[in-house]
C-alpha cells in the first residue's frame, strides 16, 4: 500500500503546489488592476485569461459594492481548500504508507 500512500501524498503537493501558483495569478492581477495597465500587454491578457473564469461567477454573486471584493473570496476559498483537501489528502497518504 506505500505505493498508493506516494501517489496520494504526490497528488497532494501538487494541488498544493497548483493552489498556490493560482494565488499568486490573482494576486498579482489584484496589484495590477490597482494602475493603469495596457490591456494589450501579453501578461495582462495571460492573467485575465487565467484568472477570470474564476473571478466572474464570484463576482456575479456579490452584490454591486464599488470595489471587486472577489479576489478576497477567491483567496479565502483557496485558503479553505488547502486546509481542508490537500492537508487531507497528505494524511491520507502518510496513513496509506505506513
Amino acid at each position: 500500500m506505500f505505493i498508493l500512500g506516494n501517489i496520494v501524498i504526490t497528488l497532494a503537493k501538487l494541488t498544493d503546489v497548483v493552489l498556490t501558483i493560482f494565488f499568486w495569478l490573482v494576486m498579482v492581477r489584484a496589484v495590477i488592476s490597482w494602475v493603469n495597465a495596457d490591456p494589450f500587454n501579453p501578461i495582462v491578457q495571460f492573467l485575465h485569461r487565467t484568472t477570470e473564469p474564476i473571478l466572474e461567477p464570484i463576482r456575479r454573486l456579490l452584490p454591486p459594492m464599488g470595489l471587486d471584493f472577489s479576489p478576497i473570496i477567491v483567496f479565502l476559498l483557496i485558503m479553505v481548500v488547502k486546509g481542508i483537501v490537500v492537508q487531507s489528502l497528505y494524511d491520507l497518504g502518510i496513513q496509506l504508507k505506513y
